[in-house]
């Protein structure tokens, strides 16, 4: 059994969203291979350059991207570039876990307050689910730029 697991997303533009759910996330892009990166050094211009030298020609250099827990717990995302336009609502989504182990009031508080901080980065706000005990603790549903549907939990 495999202790590795990567989910994938379809993207028009896998750096801009690469970079969203990166700031969402508080994940990483890596640095290409073989390419020591100082602690300041910026990987997507390492990426640039990276492609550039590989002969990559500039129109190819955006179809894909990935990002990384920093820690390592956490599943790695990638980003493919595709031409289609997303046209259903997703059957599988990402929960952002912003208020664990906070119920009513509290929980709801520091939904709204992770909410404003998305919408801020580019997020876009879908509908509130209030509590509804016993089993519903109340969610915020958003979706990142490019239309994908997650839900602030």
């Amino acid at each position: 059994m495999s202790d590795h697991l990567q989910v994938t997303f379809d993207a028009h533009d896998p750096r801009a969203l690469s970079s969203f759910w990166r700031d969402v996330l508080g994940y990483v892009h890596p640095g290409p291979p073989g390419v020591d990166l100082p602690e300041d050094a910026d990987p997507l211009a390492a990426w640039d350059d990276f492609l550039a030298q590989a002969g990559v020609p500039e129109e190819q250099r955006n179809t894909r991207s990935a990002i990384e827990d920093p820690d390592g717990n956490g599943p790695r995302l990638f980003f493919r570039q595709v031409p289609e336009d997303k046209v259903a609502k997703n059957r599988v989504h990402i929960d952002v876990r912003a208020a664990p182990g906070l119920e009513g009031d509290k929980r709801m508080a520091a939904l709204e307050a992770e909410c404003e901080r998305l919408v801020a980065l580019g997020a876009t706000r879908i509908r509130r689910h209030e509590p509804t005990p016993p089993l519903g603790v109340g969610h915020i549903v958003m979706a990142d730029l490019e239309g994908n549907e997650f839900c602030l939990d």
